[in-house]
């Protein structure tokens, strides 16, 4: 980009002509949520009463499902073993967009399996199952290969290494020299207390204590972390280090300049995978050719937006364009969703115990008909989620005719109402697909449908769901607008 003045919201949209290639240690995070209201008889240890669980991808796993949410295609290559966890794993990446997966299956490891204990919103105890001997030579020939030919259209490497076994030394080194020879970035984030396999990257992730340990230097103030970072870049030509520094932000150092970026004031909700978060914003900046310093920049906002999310958690692109608004005006991609972002707000807001509330419709020609059936959703919930029919959609049930007002004008609209919370377009005639990922606790309908007739009664009533319907204002329809505006006009 040129020295004019840069526009976030741009930068975010450049981000879905980002193609990235992630390697690294995969693993399946499991979360169990619960309560503590005793201690063991047994011994002086709490009792944790299970309430929920839920399964993550973790590691370079999490990298790649933050690259696919921010609308990068990502392509990944990773090891599994022959198990059960391996195969859960195979099927959760399936289910994410913009994905190429390469996954190897390694027959003498087990897949890495981390189970997390949560009460009232503390972790109490995490149990790991896992190996960290090096995968062997025909493994690493094969992501070499894999490598190569996934580096031809790809525009950064990320490197995920959480000391696992798939990132050996010797793999490190080739694969770096392979991205170095098609002039391709590379961006780590490391693991242990030597670097030299990470010689020739452009940009290392270490946070504070790591800077430390891999340099035996301290990293107290400005000047130590500069120091210990420039002692990093000289002795393995690494181009630039990044030193994250918790609730100080980061700081991006090189031979050239120190700059820190403070943190983003948000409420620190789970603190999980925000490393992820950084190293997957900043090698999809570099991937869109957007400037180191705006990388950061992006990437910084990024990890205060996931550190108030629940478990080992995403950011999506509105999440970002949202948080650059600092709430004093609301954004338009703030309150439109995806299906793949609105199950992962809808985790978060029901992880704070909010009640959601759900409606849907045409919305064609917005009147107060509309306005009082999405009043009494709201009144009835803490967070409306309203599902809006798509253009398609809203021909098929009205006729080629219609509508009037396209999905895009349509869902600006709903989402200027201070009653909404959220807005999701469907293609089809109903939307039973949403309703079955996302189960709001209140579906509300206009009172001229009955409860036998609603389409979406059976979804409804099969997770325990309540329906209400709402009074409808008289006179107030908008086919009978449409008549009337055709019949003035004529």
């Amino acid at each position: 980009m040129s020295n004019e003045k840069w526009s976030l919201n741009t930068l975010v949209e450049r981000l879905s002509e980002a193609k990235v290639l992630c390697i690294g240690d995969l693993m399946l995070d499991k979360f169990v949520y619960g309560e503590v209201n005793r201690i063991s008889p047994e011994a002086p240890i709490p009792i944790l009463k299970t309430k929920s669980d839920k399964l993550l991808l973790g590691g370079a796993g999490n990298v790649a499902n933050n690259l696919s949410c921010l609308g990068v295609e990502t392509h990944f290559i990773s090891v599994i073993g022959k198990d059960q966890t391996g195969k859960t794993i195979a099927k959760l990446i399936k289910k994410i967009p913009n994905i190429i997966a390469n996954l190897i299956t390694d027959e003498k490891r087990p897949t890495t399996f981390k189970t997390r204990f949560i009460a009232n919103g503390q972790q109490m105890m995490r149990v790991d199952s896992e190996t960290t001997l090096n995968i062997d030579n025909t493994i690493e020939s094969n992501i070499i290969e894999l490598t190569r030919s996934a580096l031809d259209h790809c525009g950064a490497l990320v490197l995920a290494d959480y000391g696992k076994g798939v990132l050996t030394r010797f793999l490190l080194k080739k694969i770096i020299t392979i991205a170095k020879s098609k002039k391709i970035p590379v961006i780590i984030d490391p693991q242990g207390f030597d670097y030299s396999a990470y010689s020739g990257a452009d940009l290392i992730t270490p946070n504070l204590k790591e800077l430390s340990e891999a340099t035996t230097k301290p990293t107290d103030n400005d000047e130590e972390i500069s120091s210990a970072a420039i002692s990093l870049i000289s002795k393995y030509k690494i181009n630039s280090v990044l030193a994250t520094r918790s609730s100080d932000g980061m700081s991006l150092i090189n031979k050239k300049c120190f700059t820190t970026f403070a943190a983003e004031a948000r409420e620190v909700f789970d603190v999980s995978g925000a490393g992820d978060t950084v190293v997957a914003t900043l090698s999809a900046c570099l991937a869109a050719n957007i400037k180191l310093d705006h990388g950061v920049k992006l990437a910084n906002i990024a990890a205060g937006i996931v550190v108030a999310k629940l478990g080992t958690a995403v950011v999506y692109t509105n999440d970002l364009i949202s948080n650059f608004n600092n709430g004093s005006v609301k954004s338009i991609d703030e309150k439109l969703y995806t299906i793949h972002s609105i199950t992962d707000q809808i985790k978060t807001w029901r992880s704070k115990g909010l009640k959601i509330g759900f409606t849907n419709g045409c919305f064609d020609i917005l009147h107060p008909g509309h306005l009082s059936t999405i009043t009494k959703a709201k009144s009835l919930c803490d967070k409306l989620i309203v599902a809006l029919n798509s253009d398609s959609s809203v021909k098929s049930l009205k006729g080629d005719n219609r509508p009037v007002q396209s999905e895009v004008t349509r869902s600006k609209i709903l989402i200027s109402l201070e009653h909404v919370d959220g807005v999701i377009i469907f293609n089809e005639k109903n939307p039973n697909n949403i309703l079955k990922l996302i189960k709001p606790e209140i579906f509300v309908k206009g009172a001229d449908y009955s409860i036998k007739n609603i389409p979406e009664t059976k979804i409804i009533n099969s997770y325990g769901g309540k329906i209400i319907l709402a009074d409808i204002k008289d006179g107030f329809s908008t086919t009978n607008t449409i008549v009337k505006i055709n019949k003035n006009n004529s």
